[in-house]
């Protein structure tokens, strides 16, 4: 894939995962500029390092961030301008996961948490990534003034038991990804999202460790897809590279699926 991408990325929740994965097929595809946001230092640090060994001609600017904190996000966000002097691709990726509570037993803190950090964490990203790409010169008919990527999941679409914040925010994610693809494509910056199934990640791993309360359930769950199978973070890191793309240039506003049919049926 290299040569597929060019310029400046800003990725959140990068420091594992769907965001450590992405940065690396991302530098792979040719992204010679690449900001990583997390609120992991220790993990950021690991994930910048592993980069700049991996890719030596990538120059990577690590930005210690929540996504909670709009002064943190902006003043992030203004970092990586004033450094690579543009963002070409921002995607969205920062994330948790509730406990499994249901509603009537959730606690009012948890459901916030979940929807600042899914639901607000992503409007404020995208907030300020739009307010630096409209003011940019469009770097080509096909790239536009930049695009976005924000990972949403399965659960934008449909929903499963006992998970009613984060699914309500996922859902969130998708209204704001649609809406704002008919206000800023005019202007030349493309907005679309992804809505993964079950992933190969340190957050869905975790329910699957022997012994775990939550291993059979999920289980079950994974097998209702028609692959039988979870989606590897390299899976679901290539349909990122793809909607960052020139490749997908005229895919605007949309939700592309890749839960292994999980939501077909």
């Amino acid at each position: 894939m290299a040569g597929l991408l060019k310029g400046t990325a800003f990725i959140t929740g990068a420091a594992s995962g769907i965001g450590r994965q992405t940065a690396r097929a991302f530098a792979a595809a040719g992204v010679q500029r690449l900001a990583l946001a997390d609120i992991n230092a220790g993990a950021l640090a690991s994930a910048a390092a592993s980069l700049r060994e991996q890719h030596a001609g990538v120059d990577v600017l690590p930005l210690e961030m929540d996504v909670r904190d709009a002064a943190a996000v902006k003043a992030g966000l203004a970092g990586a301008k004033r450094k690579f002097g543009r963002i070409d691709v921002a995607v969205n990726n920062a994330g948790i996961a509730g406990s499994g509570a249901r509603t009537h037993e959730m606690d009012e803190a948890e459901w916030l948490n979940v929807t600042d950090v899914l639901l607000h964490g992503v409007w404020r990203c995208q907030k300020e990534e739009l307010a630096i790409m409209t003011a940019q010169e469009v770097a080509s008919p096909r790239e536009g003034r930049g695009c976005i990527v924000n990972v949403a999941s399965m659960l934008g679409l449909v929903g499963i038991r006992s998970t009613a914040a984060y699914t309500s925010a996922k859902h969130g994610v998708i209204g704001l990804t649609r809406t704002d693809a008919l206000t800023y494509g005019p202007l030349g910056i493309r907005i679309n999202a992804i809505a993964p199934g079950f992933t190969e990640t340190p957050l869905v791993t975790r329910d699957l460790e022997p012994g775990s309360e939550t291993a059979a359930a999920v289980t079950a769950m994974i097998m209702k897809a028609p692959l039988g199978r979870m989606a590897t973070m390299e899976e679901i890191a290539d349909c990122i590279v793809f909607l960052a793309s020139p490749m997908s240039s005229f895919v605007h506003g949309s939700v592309l699926v890749a839960d292994g049919g999980y939501t077909a049926g």
